[in-house]
């Protein structure tokens, strides 16, 4: 007598968030072996690519023609599961990040265009409203405008790697120079006691103090392509330095100048931010499954929102996250 097929059964879907490109894993059991690439999944009625398959796992990449929010994933052979994944939604395109965005505590998230080395753009940051909608140029003026922080006075900053300046933006985007001197300027955060930390990608960090002078702080490796920095909730720096290695380190930086390594399972890693947990997300661009990864107190890192090429992450007043590409920005609601 025949046995009976097992039936396909899928249980999870990971990560749990996705942009456009990134990878999608369905887990489950008794999957059978895919007869295409294409069109065994679905997300959202969009085809999506098979990349893998196995018997307890299957990974496609997500279409481009998805919109944002919470999508269905269905496939042929399991008719009657549908599972969700949160899709990205784009908030601003034809952009230049090499850092992470930033919200301000209204809400609204700035963006860059940042250009080649030496390029005046246009427009060199960019407002979305909390309410979403389409990119409003804000400021202009500041050349290769690379890394935002909003200070305490409810003021952006945004660091010029050209001129190795930081600049303040008011309200109206009118700016003007906050501090200067401080070499390849990129990536800023802000102590609780109101100072501005400012990375020069040569191998400083540079301490700022309300009257823009700077002071040198700690001493890290040089990087390839920015310093990028975040404040936690310890009151110490994290820090990543993207080099050529395979592998390169998350640092953290004591108030007293004091630098140790928390991490060295990245490749490439770039912007990074504390969520209202207090738990640090990291944007990875090179080794393993590129995306954003949740480092926990304790145990392995997680991979959280799957996409190719992302360099940055922010998170906003009302806890969603924004995620960034080199030419695209995403938000995800909380």
């Amino acid at each position: 007598m025949a046995i009976a097929a097992a039936t396909p059964t899928i249980t999870a879907l990971h990560p749990p968030r996705v942009v456009e490109g990134g990878r999608l894993w369905l887990r489950g059991e008794h999957f059978p072996t895919p007869s295409t690439t294409e069109s065994e999944v679905t997300i959202d009625g969009a085809p999506a690519h098979v990349s893998f398959a196995a018997a307890d796992r299957l990974a496609v990449i997500v279409p481009r023609e998805v919109e944002g929010g919470l999508v269905p994933v269905k496939v042929v052979w399991a008719p009657g599961a549908t599972l969700f994944v949160s899709m990205g939604l784009t908030v601003a395109a034809g952009v230049h990040q090499v850092d992470s965005p930033a919200f301000d505590a209204a809400g609204h998230l700035y963006v860059t265009y940042s250009g080649a080395r030496g390029q005046e753009a246009p427009v060199s940051i960019f407002r979305v409203a909390p309410n979403g909608g389409a990119r409003e140029p804000f400021a202009t003026g500041i050349v290769n405008a690379t890394s935002l922080a909003c200070g305490p006075d409810g003021h952006l900053y945004v660091s010029s790697r050209f001129e190795g300046r930081v600049y303040r933006v008011f309200e109206d985007g009118r700016s003007e120079v906050f501090a200067s001197e401080l070499g390849t300027a990129c990536g800023l955060t802000f102590a609780p006691d109101g100072s501005l930390f400012v990375g020069d990608r040569t191998g400083t960090i540079f301490q700022v103090h309300s009257d823009g002078r700077a002071d040198r702080f700690a001493a890290l490796p040089s990087s390839i392509a920015a310093f990028h920095l975040a404040m936690g909730p310890d009151d110490a720096i994290y820090a990543t330095v993207p080099t050529l290695a395979t592998y390169d380190y998350i640092y953290r930086i004591d108030a007293d100048g004091k630098v140790e390594v928390i991490d060295a399972t990245f490749g490439r890693p770039q912007g990074l931010a504390f969520d209202a947990q207090g738990r640090l997300h990291v944007a990875e661009a090179l080794a393993g499954e590129s995306g954003i990864y949740r480092l926990p107190a304790s145990g392995p890192r997680e991979l959280v929102v799957s996409g190719p090429r992302l360099v940055g992450v922010a998170f906003a007043p009302d806890g969603s996250m924004a995620v960034a590409a080199p030419e695209t920005v995403y938000r995800f609601t909380a």
